[in-house]
């Protein structure tokens, strides 16, 4: 099975900042992988370089064998850190909006799962709490039968009732041979539902292992981990 993500010496700056620098890093098809350091170590840079919505400096990024862009786009669903959604629109309209903007949408799972909390799509945006706007959001996102799910900090802003049903609206909604990649802070939160981590700090790729490897090798928890190299 071939590489969802493949980078080679990836660096970007901006000006005299460099926010990532000389990344090399592979992964694979069918793993939810958590991109985990502290905030201002590229976490987002690297979610949007895979986006296209950034260019690398210099190296390359392969998403499914190509440069991100317009064929990229069409297997890979982005949950941003920020709410973009306008709050007048209806949920129902972020639903149509959706399924006519990408053609791997599934309206029924999207429903499906509102249903499951109780919300009213007639119901406006702006009359949403924070957390239950990024509930929609996530939906939205992966409602989308991709290949590649990247949230970027999916967890951050809700409290952690709602953290549980992110959790679990991540690993019960995409197919097996799609990959979710996840970038947070709040390992502990978020420990139980990944296979692999990738560590970076200050633009840095500084560890790739599989969660079981660090569980069996360090004989410490992933967040154990994190804190002790990151002196959290």
């Amino acid at each position: 099975m071939s590489a969802i993500l493949e980078c080679k010496s990836l660096t970007k700056k901006f000006t005299t900042l460099t926010a990532l620098s000389n990344v090399n890093l592979t992964l694979e098809r069918g793993r939810i992988i958590g991109l985990l350091g502290p905030n201002g170590s590229g976490k987002t840079t690297m979610i949007k370089l895979i986006n296209g919505l950034l260019v690398p400096t210099s190296g390359t990024i392969l998403v499914d064998g190509k440069a991100p862009g317009t064929d990229t786009k069409k297997i890979v669903s982005y949950l941003p850190e920020k709410t973009y959604l306008p709050d007048w629109m209806k949920i129902s309209d972020t639903i149509e909006f959706f399924h006519d903007f990408y053609p791997d949408f599934d309206s029924k799972r999207a429903n499906e799962m509102l249903d499951r909390l109780h919300l009213d799509a007639s119901r406006r945006m702006k009359t949403l709490s924070k957390g239950t706007k990024e509930k929609v959001q996530l939906i939205l996102v992966m409602s989308r039968n991709a290949d590649l799910y990247c949230l970027d900090e999916p967890i951050g802003g809700v409290d952690p009732a709602a953290r549980d049903y992110i959790l679990n609206t991540i690993i019960s909604n995409y197919n097996e041979n799609a990959t979710v990649l996840i970038s947070t802070h709040l390992i502990a939160d978020i420990e139980k539902v990944l296979d692999e981590v990738v560590f970076i700090k200050d633009g840095t790729v500084t560890l790739h292992s599989s969660v079981e490897d660090i569980r069996t090798k360090e004989g410490k928890s992933v967040d154990t981990l994190f804190r002790e190299v990151f002196k959290c």
